[in-house]
């Protein structure tokens, strides 16, 4: 893909000379493969630029001025909107390339991504970038393990703590009985034998 940059290489205009060297320093800084066109010497130039400006791209008059900025053959635009799109950092989606790898513009590139589609794909993570954020976020699929198992030891811990009154009132319950019963089971004196026996004669009298 070729970058083409019409320009007009003398045109009495100070400020077309200045929106030109403007475009081409900024494609040279980003080491922007391009290719100037002059539309001043060669009338081919000059045509192939009026007839391929969009209509609604095109000024008034219908004669667009230079710089005009083209990936081929698909239209970028003129210098007001490869302006706009420099002050954005998003001057390689307006030529219609892809960022290079590490640059201001791939980043910003990378969060609107995230932020439109969600950092998780079909199950998995789309990138390195958003596994270290979620580790770092303390999401961790680790940690939640062991958060969720001290979890469950807390609550057995609580059930038991909750059952211990319960278990020792039934333990004295058992002890009084035991004693209840040990009283039934001692041997009768007797002298309270003989008691329940005139007892029991006065009774049947």
């Amino acid at each position: 893909m070729v970058i083409k940059v019409f320009l007009a290489s003398s045109s009495g205009s100070t400020a077309i000379k200045k929106k030109q060297q403007d475009v081409l320093g900024f494609l040279e800084a980003l080491k922007v493969d391009y290719a100037p066109l002059d539309i001043a010497c060669n009338e081919d130039n000059r045509m192939w630029m009026r007839e391929n400006v969009p209509v609604e791209k095109k000024p008034t008059n219908g004669i667009p001025l230079p710089p005009q900025i083209f990936n081929e053959e698909s239209y970028c635009g003129d210098y007001e909107t490869f302006f706009d799109a420099k002050e954005d950092n998003a001057v390689y989606a307006f030529l219609g390339l892809p960022p290079p790898p590490g640059s201001k513009e791939a980043k910003e590139a990378e969060k609107a991504f995230i932020l439109e589609n969600g950092p998780v794909k079909n199950g998995t993570v789309e990138n390195e970038t958003v596994e270290s954020e979620t580790v770092e976020n303390g999401t961790d699929d680790a940690e939640d393990e062991e958060n969720l198992e001290a979890e469950e030891v807390e609550e057995e811990n609580l059930d038991d703590d909750s059952l211990a009154p319960v278990k020792q009132e039934e333990a004295q319950e058992e002890v009084e009985d035991d004693e209840a019963k040990g009283e039934d089971d001692q041997p009768v004196s007797e002298e309270e034998e003989e008691l329940r026996q005139l007892e029991q004669e006065e009774e049947d009298e």
